[in-house]
C-alpha cells in the first residue's frame, strides 16, 4: 500500500511512541484530509513507537482490505 504523501509526511513529524488516538488526534489538528484520518481510522488500537510501525500496520491492513474487495 503506498501512503499518500500528506500522510507520510504527517507520519514522519510526529512524535513516538503514539497510540492511535493520538495519531488521529494529531491528523485532526493539523488538518489532514478526511482519506488521510480514515486511513488512520484502519490501525489497530495499539502503541507504535516509530513511523515505519504505523506504515507497516497499515500496509497489512491494506493488504488484507484490497483481499476482501476483490473476492467480492
Amino acid at each position: 500500500m503506498v501512503l499518500p504523501s500528506t500522510l507520510d509526511r504527517f507520519l514522519a513529524a510526529m512524535e513516538y511512541p503514539a497510540s492511535k488516538d493520538d495519531l488521529r488526534r494529531e491528523a485532526v489538528h493539523d488538518g489532514l484530509s478526511l482519506a488521510d484520518r480514515d486511513l488512520l481510522d484502519l490501525l489497530p488500537d495499539r502503541s507504535y513507537n516509530a513511523r515505519w510501525h504505523v506504515r507497516h500496520a497499515l500496509s497489512r491492513v491494506g493488504n488484507a482490505f484490497e483481499r476482501v474487495t476483490a473476492a467480492a
